[in-house]
C-alpha cells in the first residue's frame, strides 16, 4: 500500500499522518448509534494497522474499543515501530466525577485493556461533564486544574512514565481555549466545530497553533451527515438535523454534483487542507472504509469550490449550544 505524509504532531516528539483513525465506532456502542461486533472490530483493526496511517484514537468510554484493539495487537504481535496508539482519561460513569483517582483508574485501565504499559498520548476527556461545569464553569475549572486535580494525576503519570505527553479534548471552544491558555497540555482534539458546516473552532485552532499543540480535528463529517449526504436517518452532531440544516447539506450536495466530486471528499478534505490541523480524525465502522477513506483524501477538488462550499456553512453557531449553556 501507498506511503502516506507523516508530520510532527505539535511541539511533541510524535509523528503523525494527517489522519487518524477514530475508533469509538469499533466499541460497539449503541449510544453513539453503532453496533459493531467484534469479529468485524478486529478485522477492521488489522487492516488498519496494515494501512500507512500510524495514528488511532480511542477513550476508556468508548465501550469495547480498547479491548478490542488490545486484541487486535495482540494477534498482530505487537505495534508497528511509530505506530500511536492515543487515549482518552474519562469521568466516573455514574457520578461525572473528575477527581485523580479517577483519572490514574482509567489511564490504568486503558493500559489494562489495550496491552500496553506505556501509552504515548492521553486527552483529559470532555471536562464539560464536571457536575459543576454549567453552574459553575469557574469552579468546575479550578478544581480540574487544582494541585490535587486530575490534570496534575496526568503530569504524575508522565512523570512516572506511563504516559508521554498530555492533550484535552472537548467540544465547548472558550472552555477549550481557557484549558490549553495554561500551557499544561501538548494536544487538543477539537470535534464537530470546525467543518464545512460549523466553523466555530477557528479561534481555538488559531490558539493552540500558536502554543505548538498537536492539533487532531475530529467530525469532519459532522458525526455523519457530510458523508451521507441528505439521507433519512442522518445525524447532525450527534443529533437529528434540523430542517435548516438540511437544507445547507443539499446545498452543498448540489456544488458537489456540479463539480462530479463527492461530499465527503469535500468534507474530508475542508480539514485535510487546513496546515494548522496535525491530523483529522476518521470514525470508521467497516473494513472497506479503511481504503475509501484514502481514496478520498485524493480526490482532486477544484479550487473555486471552497468559495461555493462556505455559502451554505452555518458558521461559528456551537451545534451543542443547547446543552452547554
Amino acid at each position: 500500500m501507498q506511503k502516506w505524509p507523516r508530520n510532527k504532531f505539535g511541539s511533541t516528539n510524535l509523528v503523525v499522518a494527517r489522519i487518524c483513525w477514530g475508533c469509538g465506532p469499533l466499541g460497539g456502542v449503541p449510544d453513539l448509534g453503532y453496533v459493531v461486533p467484534e469479529e468485524r472490530a478486529i478485522e477492521i483493526l488489522l487492516r488498519v494497522f496494515d494501512s500507512p496511517i500510524n495514528f488511532l484514537d480511542t477513550a476508556n468510554f468508548y465501550g469495547e474499543s480498547e479491548s478490542r484493539i488490545g486484541k487486535a495487537i495482540k494477534l498482530r504481535g505487537g505495534l508497528s515501530e511509530g505506530f500511536v496508539v492515543a487515549t482518552k482519561a474519562d469521568r466516573d460513569r455514574q457520578t461525572n466525577s473528575f477527581s485523580a483517582s479517577q483519572v490514574r483508574k482509567s489511564v490504568e485501565t486503558s493500559c489494562s485493556r489495550l496491552g500496553l504499559k506505556h501509552l504515548p498520548l492521553v486527552y483529559l476527556h470532555d471536562p464539560e461533564y464536571h457536575p459543576l461545569y454549567v453552574s459553575d464553569r469557574k469552579k468546575a475549572m479550578q478544581e480540574i486544574l487544582a494541585p490535587n486535580g486530575p490534570v496534575a494525576e496526568l503530569e504524575k503519570l508522565r512523570d512516572e512514565g506511563i504516559i508521554s505527553y498530555i492533550g484535552i479534548s472537548g467540544g465547548p471552544i472558550n472552555m477549550l481555549i481557557e484549558f490549553i491558555s495554561t500551557g499544561r497540555f501538548d494536544a487538543l482534539i477539537t470535534h464537530n466545530r470546525w467543518n464545512l458546516l460549523w466553523r466555530g473552532a477557528d479561534p481555538l485552532i488559531d490558539k493552540a497553533r500558536e502554543m505548538g499543540l498537536g492539533i487532531v480535528n475530529a467530525a469532519a463529517y459532522a458525526s455523519g451527515i457530510l458523508a451521507a449526504g441528505s439521507v433519512n436517518g442522518a445525524r447532525a452532531a450527534y443529533q437529528t438535523p434540523t430542517t435548516e440544516i438540511m437544507k445547507k447539506v443539499k446545498g452543498m450536495e448540489s456544488v458537489c454534483q456540479k463539480y462530479n466530486v463527492p461530499l465527503a471528499a469535500a468534507a474530508l478534505q475542508f480539514s485535510l487542507r487546513d496546515n494548522r490541523i496535525s491530523s483529522t480524525a476518521v470514525g470508521i465502522s467497516r473494513v472497506e472504509e479503511v481504503e475509501a477513506t484514502l481514496r478520498l483524501a485524493e480526490i482532486a477538488l477544484p479550487e473555486k469550490i471552497w468559495s461555493e462550499l462556505d455559502m451554505f456553512a452555518i458558521g461559528d453557531e456551537d451545534p451543542e449550544k443547547n446543552r452547554w449553556k
